[in-house]
């Protein structure tokens, strides 16, 4: 039983606190619709996803509805698609009934036109890869995502210089929208089989035939929970974090259940990640703010968003029987207020960021960069985010926007969750010769574990 004050909590919560259910994200197996004719398999894709997914976005609203609470987005994730399509060679084919069941089902996003290469491409996924930009710019809702590392193969480098060459094309093919499609395109490494957030979500071979995995939010909560904090020591900081997480995960443990079971599909896990967005109030960098920082960026920003990282993963451990994804705190530059504001001030640069990256979820995210930055240079800032993440055996990506015909100072506007940011200046040496060697970088020592 909910007692009065826990019922009028969460209502304040929802109501001045931004405290929301980012997302549920259907997972769908895809394996048996492999065929060696690209109709069959299009056609058989189209077929399961509508019958899995024809009633998510319903069954979502009325879930919302009844418990009180904003379910901002509905998704799909699906086997990753090279696996599914290498077969036949249909990819494309597959593209046009994921983009039209996409769309008849009324989700907000599908995830999972992506490719495993950490270790090595065969020509088929090569053939894939080259087909992302494509594919990115010619639909609106088709998320893609590459994995080219991880701790146990290492970083796979020549599918790191092709992810350099995709971001640039796919950039060039939205340059009326502010290079739209690279904010659909996430590069990876140790990705994870259950991520309900994209760009990056696919559901892995190692999953059931139709999950739910929910992704919560509410780092509105926790920032009003901490302005009532004045005075207290960091270890009390770290508590009340941690009991703010537990009861914002409730709340998509609840969601995650009753969604499964109404469309009879398995209960994945919950995502524990603070998602921010462009609202006011609704900020990362404002928590780090609360915490004793005048501005996010500054010294003390990898401390206090470390803390911050273990304290909501401490907190929202306890609150779901099954706790996955990426489970942290998320550091997109365009979706926070906070870090937009931080960025136009120049207190807060990539290089902070790449630092930041190390203690929290997911990497370099939607960060806005001058149109005319090379190729090599985007691979190699690739490079380095993979390699923090190979090191760490942690997850870490790249959303990077280069965006076609703006400088740095300008800014790139996507709308939506997405919102906007500065266009950021970028280390302009060059790294090319290192891009251009190729190969593998050899997995760490600390990768022999077994």
């Amino acid at each position: 039983m909910y007692t009065g004050s826990e019922i009028i909590e969460t209502i304040n919560m929802v109501s001045h606190q931004h405290l929301d259910v980012r997302t549920i994200t259907m997972g769908i197996s895809l394996f048996d619709c492999i065929t060696d004719s690209a109709k069959r398999t299009a056609d058989k894709i189209y077929d399961k996803i509508m019958r899995k997914a024809g009633n998510l976005v319903a069954v979502g609203n009325s879930i919302s509805s009844e418990i009180g609470v904003p379910i901002v987005n509905k998704r799909i994730s699906i086997t990753p698609l090279s696996l599914v399509t290498a077969a036949g060679k249909g990819h494309m084919q597959a593209l046009k009934a994921l983009d039209r069941a996409a769309s008849e089902t009324g989700i907000d996003f599908l995830g999972g036109y992506s490719a495993l290469v950490h270790k090595g491409m065969t020509p088929y996924e090569r053939e894939f890869l080259l087909s992302i930009p494509e594919a990115l710019s010619s639909t609106s809702k088709i998320c893609s995502s590459v994995n080219v590392a991880s701790t146990k193969a290492g970083i796979n480098m020549d599918a790191v210089a092709l992810c350099g060459k995709l971001i640039k094309q796919a950039a060039y093919l939205t340059r009326d929208t502010d290079s739209s499609a690279c904010s659909k395109l996430v590069i990876f490494s140790n990705a994870v089989e259950d991520n309900p957030f994209m760009a990056g979500a696919f559901l892995g071979a190692g999953e059931a035939d139709c999950v739910i995995n929910v992704g919560v939010s509410g780092p509105g909560v926790v920032a009003h929970a901490l302005k009532q904090c004045d005075g207290f020591n960091l270890t009390q900081v770290a508590e009340v974090i941690k009991e703010t997480a537990f009861k914002i995960t409730r709340v998509g443990q609840l969601v995650a259940k009753e969604a499964s079971k109404r469309l009879d599909a398995e209960f994945g896990i919950v995502d524990l990640s603070l998602a921010p967005t462009p609202a006011v109030g609704d900020s990362v960098a404002q928590i780090l703010e609360i915490m004793g920082l005048e501005s996010v960026g500054a010294y003390g920003t990898t401390a206090t968003l470390a803390m911050l990282n273990d304290a909501v993963k401490k907190g929202g451990i306890m609150a779901s029987s099954h706790v996955g994804g990426l489970s942290g705190a998320f550091i997109p530059v365009s979706e926070d207020a906070g870090m937009i504001r931080a960025a136009e001030e120049g207190c807060l640069t990539l290089e902070k960021l790449e630092a930041m990256t190390a203690v929290c979820s997911v990497g370099l995210d939607m960060i806005a960069i001058p149109g005319d930055v090379s190729e090599e240079i985007i691979s190699a800032m690739i490079a380095d985010e993979i390699a923090i993440g190979v090191i760490n055996t942690k997850t870490t990506a790249v959303r990077v926007i280069p965006v076609y015909g703006k400088k740095a100072g300008e800014r790139a506007v996507f709308g939506g969750l997405l919102g906007e940011a500065p266009i950021m200046e970028v280390n302009r040496k060059s790294p090319a010769v290192f891009i251009s060697r190729g190969g593998r970088i050899p997995a760490p020592t600390h990768s022999l574990k077994n």
